[in-house]
């Protein structure tokens, strides 16, 4: 059985996390997909993702049971 090429190495997805780093940016997820696209989530300043809704004050039930 052949090999087929391979469609992404490990120093792009090492050089994308650095690229990130050095905007000031963190780098919630990376994912490949079969074809090698890397598609890269960030988060935004205030540590959540960058398409999250912004809840506000709001109280989750659970926030009572885990402290």
């Amino acid at each position: 059985m052949s090999r087929v090429p391979q469609r992404f190495k490990q120093g792009d997805v090492a050089k994308i996390i650095k690229a990130a780093a050095a905007a000031g940016r963190v780098v919630v997820r990376i994912e490949v997909d079969k074809d090698g696209r890397i598609i890269v989530i960030l988060a935004n300043g205030k540590g959540q993702l960058s398409g999250e809704a912004n809840c506000g004050d709001a109280q989750n039930e659970w926030d009572e049971v885990l402290k």
